[in-house]
């Protein structure tokens, strides 16, 4: 970890007013250090930056950037909590080889997770039941084989995918993976608040990491942002569930950008949130259906840390030829369902029901959890 000498220049540079990354990546690469900049002249730096920010350098330490400093070094200090700079020996090796490296990160928990091999798991904060179950059984299953999931602790698969790899290296902490939360504040609030308990078993069992400064809240324009580290952090990217448009597809396209392989699990071709795996798998992402497929993958590319075992099982049930599940299913209402979303009226006109005969079968088997009712009223089987 950097000196905690070194920090204070480091952590003033990234305060500096009108140094950016950009800027600072900029002045590092004339000046080497943090310490090298505030020692250099106006000239020297009028050669790397505008007038205005050479003036803004050279300027005294303001009282507000001292007390951040002060903060961030008590925070430092505390067991579990580390500040990594681009000079630190400690600092991702991985993501040295983005386009844009983060200056700082703010890291809570296990620090080694960062060198292990890992994979991110992301997909839509609006998951269905089954998207839910993927990403938790999938991360279970992967976490188990000793790879790291990394994933942003938002709501819905993001949330499912850090549960599932908790709960592989709470069972097998010698051998299996565990996860990392990259974060869109500072290390030191928990957003979305309900994750909460969430956010402190990570920290114990896994890390947070972020880029921003100890303080920083909720700001929507960070949480785009931040997905370059969550796919640079990872060897791979893996897609849950995506509408057409989403932050996932954000995070897809710079793992690609970043030399990263795509994987993504198909769904329905009738749900909105399988859109986006369908265009990922259209434009040269990888359909995986378990995590067998995705551990072949990865061990195609010699990742060490990856135990290729003929053990591991699909994470989510196959899926039956419909003909068998037809022949099955002893419940008229999951036969005319399908695995396709429904509209009530749809469904009551293929089994013959009323309305209100249909809608005390569709509540007794969504409290059983075999159904779910999408967005805009349609269901869709989960089991």
């Amino acid at each position: 970890m950097t000196a905690a000498q070194d920090l204070p220049a480091w952590l003033r540079l990234a305060a500096t007013t009108g140094v950016g990354p950009d800027t600072a990546r900029k002045l590092l690469g004339a000046f080497g250090l943090p310490e090298n900049i505030f020692s250099a002249d106006t000239v020297a730096l009028a050669k790397v930056v505008s007038a205005r920010v050479a003036q803004a350098l050279l300027a005294p330490t303001s009282t507000t950037t001292q007390a951040l400093i002060d903060r961030t070094l008590t925070w430092a200090g505390e067991p579990g909590n580390h500040v990594l700079t681009l000079g630190d020996p400690a600092y991702p090796a991985r993501l040295l080889e983005i386009a844009d490296p983060p200056i700082m990160l703010y890291v809570k928990g296990r620090i080694e997770l960062l060198a292990k091999g890992s994979l991110a798991v992301v997909g839509s904060r609006n998951a269905t039941a089954q998207g839910l179950a993927n990403a938790e059984e999938f991360s279970a299953a992967l976490g188990g084989s000793g790879l790291t999931i990394v994933s942003g602790l938002a709501l819905g698969i993001d949330t499912a995918a850090h549960r599932g790899s908790l709960r592989a290296a709470v069972s097998s902490p010698a051998t299996a993976g565990s996860t990392i939360a990259v974060i869109g504040t500072g290390a030191d609030i928990v957003y979305p608040a309900r994750n909460r308990a969430l956010a402190h078993e990570i920290a114990e069992y896994g890390c947070i990491v972020s880029e921003y400064p100890l303080g920083v809240p909720a700001i929507s324009s960070n949480f785009p942002r931040r997905n370059r580290i969550i796919s640079g952090l990872a060897q791979a990217v893996l897609v849950v569930e995506a509408a057409a448009r989403s932050g996932s597809l954000i995070t897809a396209r710079m793992a690609a950008e970043q030399g990263r392989d795509v994987f993504a699990i198909p769904g329905s071709i009738h749900s909105p949130l399988a859109k986006g795996c369908h265009q990922l798998i259209k434009q040269g992402a990888k359909l995986v259906e378990s995590a067998q497929d995705v551990l072949e993958e990865l061990q195609s590319v010699d990742l060490p840390c990856v135990r290729l075992t003929t053990h591991v099982e699909p994470t989510v049930p196959a899926e039956p030829d419909l003909l068998t599940v037809v022949e099955n299913t002893t419940n008229p209402v999951l036969h005319a369902i399908g695995f396709d979303p429904v509209r009530h009226d749809d469904l009551a006109s293929r089994c013959g029901l009323t309305s209100a005969e249909l809608a005390a079968q569709l509540l007794t088997l969504e409290l059983e959890g075999k159904i779910e009712m999408l967005a805009g009223g349609a269901y869709q089987r989960i089991c």
